[in-house]
């Protein structure tokens, strides 16, 4: 029939490895971990590489992601390895009470009180959209600040 399209959408499965255009002529990749968690890797291409090179590189940073990003066919499944044991294991992420400027720590859903100093080095909880990350990461290489990077930073949300 004219329908099977529509019937076929890709569900990402953890350990997928998942590439996508970061729109200045370079490939970047990520790898799917628990929903809705991913990693992306500090490694941009100008041609698609073996699975097993992408996996070589270091993890840049973990952030939870839309759901639309593989569904959509926007970043495509290359391939699928199960986690090395750093990537799934749980990833902490802090957060900033808008109103009381409290600062806490979301550790596997546990709520930590928490102060600056336990919350700097790690990711805000946010979910990101994927062309955000996409723009972080084309940021990042480029080394230059991101926009959407820097509204999630601490003092950023404490200054709000």
């Amino acid at each position: 029939g004219h329908h099977e399209q529509s019937e076929f959408v890709v569900r990402r499965r953890v350990g997928d490895v998942v590439e996508f255009d970061l729109g200045d002529g370079n490939l970047a990749y990520g790898r799917v971990l628990e929903d809705p968690l991913f990693a992306f890797y500090d490694l941009r291409t100008t041609s698609t590489p073996e699975v097993v090179n992408i996996l070589a590189a270091p993890v840049r940073f973990k952030v939870c992601v839309m759901k639309g990003a593989v569904s959509s066919g926007r970043w495509r499944v290359i391939g699928n390895q199960p986690l090395e044991s750093d990537l799934a294991a749980p990833v902490k992420f802090y957060n900033v009470d808008v109103i009381s400027k409290a600062l806490c720590i979301y550790d596997q859903g546990v709520e930590i009180p928490a102060t600056i100093d336990e919350c700097r080095g790690l990711e805000c909880a946010a979910v990101w959209e994927a062309e955000h990350v996409e723009d972080r990461l084309r940021d990042e290489f480029a080394g230059v600040k991101n926009v959407w990077y820097e509204q999630l930073r601490i003092e950023t949300l404490l200054k709000k």
